[in-house]
């Protein structure tokens, strides 16, 4: 699966600048008001969504007074009271690419134009709702720094490895459906709506986790060229900068060849 993880994908996105680390904690902060005000509880521990979102938070070192002013937000009323709604687009990108789309907003007539005009300008074409969903799995991830800070950790450091199989053994113990090598991390699968459940699991037998994510994994990655790889990672880019999309998903096979090139744009 490690050709699939986006977790092993984001090395080739270009560098957020300051102006992109502000938009980066808009979007943070709009997808943790939602997940607050869906699941209808302030507190992580009895939210999944939101505790998924405020982890997600913290991998990007988003200030905790911004987190918390986002959950407050949820359950304001009047100006301070959240309107976003989830929309989601799908459509195909350079190669026949399946390319999906995860949105909030508070307009949707200026998200689907958006949208539209980033597909339209990478040469891809926008399709109608469950056009290339059934090609993504949803999935939860869980990453887990190799280098442990203390001995009882179970996760291997450099110098003095734990063995493979004890590893295994915690993850299937948590309740973990796999895992990878993702080279500084080991990247643990689990369902779509187990993640929150796994990384307790994990963190109780002394496993340190770095974040989790809720992702969506192609069912049969499409191949493409390098060339058309750039083509593919330019549509996500131009989908990623919009101030709606929260998470751009694609079929794109990330295989070394493809890694590769996309490494050359950086």
């Amino acid at each position: 699966m490690s050709g699939h993880s986006k977790w092993a994908t984001t090395k080739h996105k270009k560098a957020a600048a300051d102006a992109k680390r502000s938009a980066l904690f808009s979007k943070m902060a709009r997808n943790i008001t939602v997940a607050a005000k869906l699941g209808g509880d302030p507190n992580p521990d009895n939210n999944a969504s939101l505790a998924a979102a405020v982890q997600r938070a913290r991998m990007v070192s988003m200030p905790n007074a911004r987190i918390k002013a986002a959950i407050d937000k949820a359950f304001g009323a009047g100006a301070d009271n959240a309107v976003y709604e989830e929309v989601v687009y799908e459509g195909y990108g350079p190669a026949g690419v399946a390319v999906y789309v995860d949105c909030l907003t508070d307009n949707r007539n200026r998200t689907a134009a958006d949208v539209r005009s980033a597909f339209s300008h990478s040469n891809g074409n926008l399709g109608t709702s469950g056009s290339v969903a059934f090609q993504f799995e949803r999935r939860g991830t869980i990453a887990v720094e190799k280098v442990i800070k203390s001995e009882d950790k179970k996760v291997a450091d450099r110098e003095n490895a734990v063995d493979e199989d004890e590893f295994m053994m915690a993850v299937a113990e948590a309740g973990g459906e796999d895992y990878e090598d993702a080279g500084e991390q080991w990247i643990v699968w689990t369902a779509y709506d187990n993640m929150q459940a796994v990384q307790k699991g994990l963190e109780e037998q002394g496993i340190e986790v770095k974040g989790s994510e809720l992702t969506m994994v192609p069912t049969t990655p499409t191949q493409v060229s390098p060339s058309d790889a750039k083509k593919v990672q330019r549509l996500i880019d131009r989908l990623d900068d919009l101030e709606d999309v929260q998470n751009v998903y694609s079929t794109m096979d990330m295989t070394d060849e493809v890694v590769a090139a996309l490494s050359e744009d950086e």
